[in-house]
């Protein structure tokens, strides 16, 4: 490949760090690889996506997948309804990558060991290259569990959710070989209370027809939608596919949602207008059916923030390296150090939280059962309050550069406040935490043995573990929810750390994080030795 001219009329282009080409994810991430070994995960699945997703025409087909977004059709030229989305050639390029490797069907492969983990971990590796064709396979992946309260639908759909086909095309899922599944909640009064929803059900014959709209529905050219409405006995869940056998299913598109980032996605408003449905589960039970979808695509929100971190740092990291000022690299300047090391510090501790929280959707036990859910919010919760501040401030150490769209990090800013509001804002999730906390008593036991493991190794650990337990020797009221959320995930952090990272890594992260000895911006942390944890980053 010739190179761009450097050599200009007026002047030499100098200083500036090149393109970083094909970048190897999966190899230059060392936390991920020794996660991956600790929890369980199938490295041989995650070494080819993680190149793969790392090449630079990955990379090229996400910022064009970006930068030319979905376009609603409603009509065609002769004024015939047609209600469809359609995408840029790369979007569907990410999506056959993705779709191929796995991403929605490694978790539920037959005999297949850890592969909650692995589903996690591509989670993690897609964020950092196009975090917006992530939707529609998150729900795909997450849908499986739900689709086991009707066992003729789990027939229909379930070999085509995990076939590793992409077919885009507009057909009946029984003529498909592979096939996406969305999902359609929430509607204009209720938001995340969706026992408020309007939307009915009339029974006709063996099935429904649906009459109302949902305020959000992403990824509407999914192949059906998992959905709530009001039957007769309830809030119902249902399954509405997008096609029916020669016909349109009365979907109604009626705009697409301007949303800051999530660019590549398509995430509509929808009307239901005598629209053919499937009930899934019993009447009246629409919630219980539909919240184990919820549950697996909240594992998504949680790991696709430590990705997004994660590609944060990649890029500040190698322009510091590459970039010179006041004759040195700015890798060699002691400040410059400080904010890389206290930023590669988060994307570890959200990496080690996501993925042992993956590890108990892979167990088998009640104790593994109670640890998911309440790990997951935890997670969730955490990891996207600081997505927003590592974005921003590995943006910062680019300089005037970080801020224009020629390099990833305005794509990764706004991405970074998504997964925080989808599937539970901030406050719905603490909530949950205190009821899980407060009707799962087991939940309360397996937390307190997770967090106990590491004691006795960390003074500033023990130290914060005992004013956590002298602060709320029973639950919080409310209004501490979130401080008490912040706080546990911190601890939970930490004990994987303490366990599991090397010291320099743990004693930084207890120091900082849990024992005052930092500022509240990044970067203010004490001077020391932050070789070994830059080394982390790339080797």
């Amino acid at each position: 490949m010739i190179q761009a001219q450097s050599h200009l009329a007026t002047h030499d282009v100098t200083n500036q760090p090149g393109p970083r080409g094909d970048v190897d994810l999966w190899q230059t991430d060392l936390p991920l690889r020794e996660a991956i070994s600790r929890e369980g995960g199938d490295p041989t699945a995650l070494a080819p996506y993680g190149a793969q997703m790392g090449a630079a025409d990955t990379r090229e087909d996400g910022a064009l997948a970006n930068r030319h977004t979905p376009e609603m059709h409603l009509f065609d030229r002769a004024g015939r309804r047609l209600d469809e989305v359609r995408f840029h050639p790369s979007y569907h390029a990410l999506m056959r990558k993705s779709t191929a490797a796995g991403y929605s069907a490694i978790a539920w492969d037959t005999g297949a060991t850890g592969g909650h983990v692995t589903h996690a971990a591509m989670v993690y590796l897609a964020s950092q290259a196009e975090p917006g064709h992530c939707c529609p396979l998150t729900m795909s992946y997450a849908a499986t569990p739900a689709l086991a309260a009707s066992p003729d639908l789990a027939a229909l759909w379930l070999p085509r959710l995990h076939a590793r086909r992409y077919d885009p095309s507009i057909r009946p899922v029984a003529q498909k070989d592979g096939a996406t599944l969305g999902m359609a909640m929430t509607e204009k009064q209720g938001g995340s209370d969706v026992r408020t929803n309007t939307t009915t059900a009339t029974r006709d014959g063996n099935h429904y027809r649906l009459t109302g709209h949902k305020w959000f529905c992403s990824a509407p050219m999914s192949d059906g939608f998992l959905t709530l409405a009001q039957a007769p006995d309830g809030l119902t869940c249902f399954l509405v596919p997008r096609w029916l056998d020669g016909a349109r299913n009365t979907i109604r598109l009626q705009r697409l949602k301007d949303k800051l980032g999530n660019r590549s996605n398509a995430s509509s408003e929808i009307e239901f207008d005598n629209t053919f449905a499937q009930r899934l589960g019993d009447e009246g039970r629409g919630v219980q059916t539909i919240i184990q979808m919820v549950h697996h695509t909240r594992l998504d929100t949680a790991m696709a923030p430590a990705g997004l971190m994660r590609a944060a740092l990649a890029e500040a990291h190698h322009w510091a390296r590459h970039r010179t000022a006041f004759q040195k690299r700015l890798i060699d300047q002691p400040l410059m150090r400080a904010v890389l090391a206290d930023l590669a510090l988060e994307v570890e501790a959200a990496l080690a939280l996501g993925l042992r929280t993956a590890r108990a959707f892979d167990g088998t036990t009640e104790q593994d059962r109670a640890f998911a859910r309440l790990g997951v919010a935890l997670a969730k919760f955490h990891n996207n309050k600081r997505a927003p501040l590592v974005t921003y401030e590995a943006m910062e150490a680019l300089g005037g550069m970080g801020y224009v769209e020629d390099t990833p990090m305005p794509l990764l800013y706004r991405e970074a406040p998504l997964n925080g509001i989808w599937e539970g804002s901030g406050n719905v999730i603490c909530l949950d935490i205190l009821r899980t906390l407060a009707r799962d008593p087991l939940a309360a036991e397996t937390l307190r043995a997770e967090l106990t493991a590491a004691t006795g190794a960390n003074r500033h650990f023990d130290a914060a573990l005992a004013a956590h337990a002298a602060r709320w020797p029973a639950l919080p009221p409310e209004a501490e929810a979130r401080w008490f959320a912040e706080r546990t995930a911190l601890l939970l952090q930490a004990s994987l750390l303490i366990r599991h990272a090397p010291a320099a890594v743990s004693d930084a992260f207890t120091a900082t994080r849990l024992a005052g000895e930092a500022g509240r911006i990044t970067g203010a942390i004490p001077d020391g030795d932050v070789t070994a944890l830059l080394a982390r980053i790339a080797p």
